[in-house]
Formats: structure tokens, C-alpha cells, sequence
């Protein structure tokens, strides 16, 4: 389980552990929010190879995009989206939780 969280302030991600339950809350204020993105999405996935894989639409906040995902597995690759489909992988790297 993440115990605390995490942060990229560079690239705008910030990932937050709920202390309850095994959700996660990812922030999102990045390269797309910053470019007016009328709506952000989270795309993830599960494990190494990316398994069952979802692309949810973030809610708007005073934070920038935020999204709760559940921990499903021990690591989580994400990366973003926007409706005009643009997205913003880190430089090709992806996002990963553990």
C-alpha cells in the first residue's frame, strides 16, 4: 500500500494516499491543464504490461484535475489526456504509483 503519497511539482502530478482504503487520489496541473484542456483524463493501468487498462474523466477542482483510482495491484502506470486528444505522458515515461 502507498503509505503517503507522492509528487512531480515540474509536471504537475501529485499523488495522494487514502489513509482508509486502498484509493488513491491523483492531482493533475500539468502541460494540458496549463494549455486550457476543457476536460482532463486519466488513462492507467495495471502492473508491468499495463493490464485492464480504463481511461476516467478527472473532475475539475481548485487544485487542477483530480481523479480517485483504486490499488488494485502493487503498481499503477498513468498518463493523461485531454478531450482534443492530446495527451501528456512525461516524455514518453509515463506516471508509475508502487
Amino acid at each position: 500500500m502507498l503509505t503517503k503519497g507522492w509528487n512531480d511539482f515540474q509536471k504537475g502530478v501529485e499523488v495522494k494516499a487514502n489513509d482508509f482504503s486502498n484509493d488513491v487520489t491523483v492531482c493533475y496541473n500539468g502541460l494540458l491543464a496549463k494549455s486550457g484542456a476543457d476536460q482532463v483524463y486519466l488513462h492507467y493501468g495495471y502492473g508491468d504490461r499495463w493490464m485492464d487498462t480504463h481511461t476516467e474523466k478527472m473532475n475539475k477542482t481548485l487544485r487542477g484535475w483530480e481523479k480517485n483510482i483504486r490499488m488494485k495491484n502493487d503498481k499503477i502506470n498513468f498518463c493523461f489526456k485531454d478531450s482534443a486528444n492530446n495527451w501528456d505522458n512525461n516524455n514518453g515515461n509515463n506516471w508509475i504509483i508502487r
